[in-house]
């Protein structure tokens, strides 16, 4: 959050399964890959993106392997009790402190095996501030009677002080405490540990399940989505007028969209969707786009190859035209996370990314860094493009990587 040096224009706070994560009917992770090309080109440069989610640190990070996941500016994680920031997930050790508050493990422990309803869950879902246990729908409330906790199957005792609602309210009061505190924030979930998210004073919610009509349908600004997930979350972001809401996914024609965005972040986002889609066959191989594109390169740039290797940023872009289809019917799909633009001195800018591709299950990631200026009447020109792997890409092949 150190990056911001004025208070962000929107804070989302979106659980993961089943709100920003489509687990049942969205295969092409089409939802999600809308949602994140909308926050890398309209919101990464001065908005915060949270996630709160049930999930622990280990089975957040195997998701993240599993789906085309954003980077999160925080990742909120074991229904609350546990803060980090970050790509490197450095924790909040005054949360923890927090948790430790008359907070007796053992003791829960000790209590909790008297109920002979309650099964604990996975060993992956238990952590120092939560126990996580199955309990069957109808003893529920005989249960909660005495452990405070309610539940639908799933059951998790936490520190008095905990929840995603109370670690919300902590960082609220964090940010403003440094001045940063959000113009508007949008809380997004689907169950019921994600009911207390929608409690915290002057938020936007959007419910994405059956519950709403018994939790926000009386509340003005909670909304209960007609799309699915992170379409759903698009949905809001419109509804309340909070933003821009057209994903670069849904234009159809670049050449014809023209953008009012200062900020050259935009560019490389359309840039590799435009690969995608070329790769996938998607754009009629026609000459428009590529014209467009080399006029859009100064005639000395360079793109440095993951492998070291250099070569003219016009050359790369004639060379694309072999790829045209190659990817068609194999699940290829690219996305950029982490997309930042800095301007160096006037009308020089850098912007710094991960770019994603994925064929199936294979997954490759490169760090990026794209030296643009800005020239009068030409817009963003591309003068330099660095690629080298990145630390979490699960394949590094030199030979099949293009751009």
């Amino acid at each position: 959050m150190e990056r911001l040096t004025s208070p962000p224009r929107l804070m989302i706070v979106s659980d993961l399964d089943d709100t920003m994560v489509e687990h049942r009917n969205d295969n092409d992770n089409h939802s999600l890959l809308r949602f994140n090309s909308l926050w890398e080109e309209a919101y990464r440069h001065d908005s915060l993106l949270v996630f709160s989610t049930g999930r622990a640190k280990t089975m957040y990070k195997k998701l993240r392997k599993e789906r085309p996941l954003l980077t999160p500016d925080v990742i909120v994680t074991s229904v609350g009790t546990e803060i980090s920031y970050g790509k490197s997930m450095v924790p909040d050790e005054n949360w923890v402190e927090i948790m430790n508050n008359k907070w007796n493990r053992g003791i829960v422990e000790e209590e909790t095996s008297k109920f002979p309803e309650l099964t604990l869950q996975a060993e992956t879902e238990q952590m120092p501030h939560k126990l996580s246990f199955h309990v069957d729908k109808s003893k529920v409330k005989e249960v909660t009677k005495e452990l405070y906790q309610r539940g639908g199957i799933a059951l998790d005792v936490l520190p008095k002080g905990g929840g995603k609602g109370q670690a919300l309210a902590y960082l609220l009061k964090k940010l403003n405490t440094e001045g940063k505190l959000p113009l508007n924030t949008l809380v997004c979930g689907d169950s019921g540990n994600d009911t207390e998210l929608f409690t915290i004073p002057n938020v936007y919610g959007v419910m994405l399940l059956e519950w709403y009509a018994e939790n926000g349908k009386d509340n003005s600004n909670i909304i209960h989505a007609s799309e699915r997930c992170a379409g759903g979350i698009i949905e809001a972001i419109g509804h309340f007028k909070l933003g821009p809401k057209l994903s670069p996914r849904d234009v159809s024609d670049f050449l014809q969209c023209k953008s009012d965005n200062v900020n050259p972040g935009h560019a490389v986002v359309e840039f590799f969707l435009f690969y995608e889609r070329w790769r996938r066959g998607e754009i009629e191989n026609c000459e428009a786009y590529t014209k467009s594109l080399k006029a859009s390169c100064d005639p000395a740039g360079v793109f440095v190859h993951p492998s070291g290797a250099e070569k003219s940023l016009r050359d790369t872009i004639d060379e694309l035209g072999k790829y045209h289809g190659d990817k068609k019917d194999k699940k290829f799909r690219v996305w950029t996370d982490q997309v930042l633009a800095t301007e160096t001195t006037h009308g020089t800018w850098i912007v710094k990314l991960d770019k994603w591709e994925q064929t199936g299950s294979e997954r490759k990631c490169c760090t990026t860094t794209v030296k643009f200026t800005s020239k009068e009447n030409e817009g963003f020109v591309w003068e330099n493009v660095q690629q080298t792997w990145s630390e979490e890409s699960e394949v590094k092949d030199d030979s099949n990587w293009i751009i």
